[in-house]
Order: C-alpha cells, then structure tokens, then sequence
C-alpha cells in the first residue's frame, strides 16, 4: 500500500479542466478519470473535500464584463459552480463512491446547505464532501472559497489541479523563458504577483498556514501522487 502524505486534502478543480477540448460544459470522460483517481485515494483512507470552479460555464468578471452588474455576474458564477459539483456528486456515486453537495447558498432542491460541523462528519464518514457556490458571497474567487473550506475543515494540504503544471515565474504559454518553481513561500507568490490564486486566496492561505500543491490535472493520477508526496508540480508553504 502507498504511503499517504496528507490524510485530508481539499481539491480544487477549475471548471475549464473539466470541460476539457470543448473548453465549454463537461467532458464526462475527463470527470470519470477524475473520480476513478478521487477513489483510489478514498481507498487508502484520505478524506476528500473538493471544490470546482465555474469558469466552464460562466465566469462572473470576464463574461459579465461591463454588461452587467458585478454580483449578479458573480451569482451566475456561483450557480455554475453547484451544476459542476452535482455533476461531479452524481459521477462519483456511479463510480461506487457516496458523495455529498454542500453549498453555501440554500438550495434544498438540489444539495444540502454548508456547515462546517456537517462537512467534518461527513468526511469523517468517508464521504466524500463538495463544496459549492464558493464563499456565497460576490467578490471572491473560488480559490478563496478553497481556501476558507480547507482552513474550516482543518485539511493537511490544498491540491489546486490546474491547466498548467505548476507556477512560472510568466505565463508559459505566452513566455518561452518562462520559469516553473518547485517550492514558494507565501511571500514570495504575493511578492512576485505570480498567478497562483488571487490574493486573498494566498493570503488567507498564509494567514491560517495551509500548504497549497498546484500541479496539472492533465494526468489526473497526479492527484495520488501528490497525496503519496511525490514531488510533483509547485508547492508553496512557510519557510
């Protein structure tokens, strides 16, 4: 059996990994290979939360742009953001898991509303736990929301699986002589303005001293080799 690194881990998933070519809606091929590693994980015994972005669907600052007025852009952005956690619950479940929704805005039609205390029996109970709507509130990421749900349910480790396989010192597929970092402080990701999170994700995460991971989800086995504590992608932690 492998050797776990981190026995709870919150994964966040942007909305675009999920739509893969299409780069619109959901790849259910991209979301079962997903799930298949999310259960090996579940079967050493790691205690999973997960949060999914909505960019797949809508993006609350690009799409509503100046079209719109920012919360009610943002709302949208929250809403997509439970479409791709049921969708996510209802592919883990055909894969053998039980998974629950939490949202953090009440919509008892469709998933139960966020608790901290309910999030942590839950995983308790090998469940596995999704986070929606993100903060519930306008003006923050989904990257916050991570953050404030790992801080809540006292994860081990941030695993941010991303489009790219780490963070570059520019944009890699802009800048050629971009750098990949194997390990950041806080400091340094917020110094350097590096396009990790936004900056009340990072700095929450400084605040609270919660290691993030971003690696690529390309290879979704990366999600187990991370968790085993394979060197993989861009750590960032305390000094």
């Amino acid at each position: 059996m492998p050797t776990v690194k981190y026995k709870r881990i919150l994964l966040k998933i942007s909305g675009e990994a999920l739509a893969g070519e299409a780069h619109r809606g959901l790849d259910f091929s991209v979301i079962d290979s997903v799930c298949e590693v999310i259960k090996k994980c579940s079967a050493l015994g790691v205690q999973i939360g997960v949060v999914i972005g909505g960019g797949n669907f809508w993006r609350g600052v690009k799409d509503g742009a100046d079209k719109m007025q920012r919360s009610h852009g943002d709302a949208m952005g929250m809403l997509a953001t439970v479409m791709n956690a049921i969708a996510m619950a209802d592919a883990l479940c055909r894969h053998g898991l039980d998974a629950r929704v939490l949202s953090a805005v009440e919509m008892n039609k469709f998933c139960e509303y966020f608790t901290r205390d309910t999030a942590d029996r839950y995983l308790n109970e090998g469940k596995v736990v999704i986070f929606a709507a993100g903060t519930g509130n306008p003006y923050f990421t989904t990257d916050t929301g991570a953050v404030l749900r790992a801080v809540e349910i006292e994860a081990d480790a941030i695993l941010m699986a991303k489009n790219v396989d780490g963070i570059y010192s520019a944009d890699p597929n802009k800048d050629p002589t971009a750098v990949k970092y194997d390990s950041l402080t806080y400091d340094e990701v917020i110094a350097r303005q590096l396009k990790a999170t936004d900056i009340t994700a990072m700095t929450l995460a400084m605040d609270n001293h919660m290691t993030l991971v971003c690696f690529a989800l390309k290879d979704p086995e990366n999600i187990l080799r991370v968790v085993c504590g394979e060197n993989i992608g861009t750590i960032v932690k305390e000094d």
